[in-house]
């Protein structure tokens, strides 16, 4: 029943303990977090994305996962805070000039220094590889280290110009303490953004329904009511040239009513702008020498 042969078991052999912790290596946790998206795993190629809680994606890999959500993805719980594509920042990396790539190791013979990334500081020049904090604006989405924004304190963006604030600053592949702060700051932009298009919505029915309002149901206009003896000359006059304007319009034959006498404009006591309009006006008439007869030729026959 064992120990054939002569031989002697060892106490861990016999023993059970606790089961030692395995440690990552850090360095290969630095290699996945800055050289290889979040989603897709596969190597960072421009162009790169960052989103809110500073992880960087491909934005190729990024579209493929809005476009498809299964549940089949189970690195998409990496990205479930992802809504859209507004959600991630395209970077502006800044190349390592020291970094040649992957084409000297061709043949799996040669050192590859894990110290050495692709992107370093445009401000200060420390390489992008886990060893040193970066971090990336927001509204333009230039990338550069901590170190530099201690040691040259701004309001304006160290390489574009643009202006930002401390809410802007996102920390790239940060502690826990760091994500949770970030994740708290993007709840509260976002519950900022819905309460904004609430207030926005209303604001905008009113002003669409003001001048429908308007126009359907016009309000009881202003009549004055005053004697006759308070209104003055001109309204007189008005009420005068109205009156005969009215009657006839009113009646397709223009017929006087019944009981009324026909008068001419002339006899009347409208003003003498009023009565030029009509043809029994005195401009209106020509004389016989102006008149002709149709067949002659004169300039009234055209």
């Amino acid at each position: 029943m064992g120990c054939d042969g002569g031989t002697i078991p060892k106490r861990h052999e016999l023993v059970k303990g606790p089961k030692k912790v395995e440690k990552v290596d850090k360095d290969a946790e630095l290699v996945a977090q800055w050289n290889y998206c979040t989603l897709s795993q596969e190597i960072l190629k421009r162009p790169v994305v960052a989103c809110e809680l500073g992880r960087l994606y491909n934005k190729d890999a990024v579209i493929e996962f809005l476009l498809d959500k299964s549940a089949e993805k189970a690195l998409g719980k990496a990205a479930s805070h992802i809504k859209s594509i507004k959600n991630v920042t395209e970077l502006k990396l800044s190349d390592n000039p020291a970094w040649g790539g992957d084409r000297g190791n061709t043949k799996g013979d040669r050192h590859d220094d894990l110290q050495r990334a692709r992107f370093i500081c445009p401000v200060v020049g420390l390489e992008m590889n886990g060893r040193h904090r970066f971090c990336f604006l927001r509204c333009c989405g230039c990338v550069f280290s901590e170190r530099a924004l201690k040691e040259i304190k701004a309001e304006v963006c160290h390489t574009c110009g643009a202006a930002f604030q401390e809410d802007d600053v996102i920390v790239l592949n940060g502690t826990k303490e760091d994500v949770e702060m970030l994740k708290k700051r993007m709840e509260e932009r976002r519950l900022r953004a819905k309460m904004e298009k609430k207030t926005k919505k209303p604001k905008a029915a009113e002003s669409v329904s003001k001048p429908e309002v308007s126009e359907e149901c016009p309000g009881p206009s202003r009549v004055k009511t005053g004697k006759p003896e308070e209104l003055g000359p001109d309204t007189r006059e008005k009420k005068a040239v109205s009156a005969p304007r009215s009657t006839a319009t009113n009646g397709k034959a223009g017929k006087p009513p019944c009981g009324a006498v026909k008068r001419s404009i002339a006899d009347s006591e409208e003003s003498e702008t009023y009565k030029s309009l009509f043809t029994t006006h005195s401009s209106a008439k020509r004389s016989k020498e102006e008149s002709a007869h149709w067949v002659t030729h004169t300039s009234y026959c055209f």
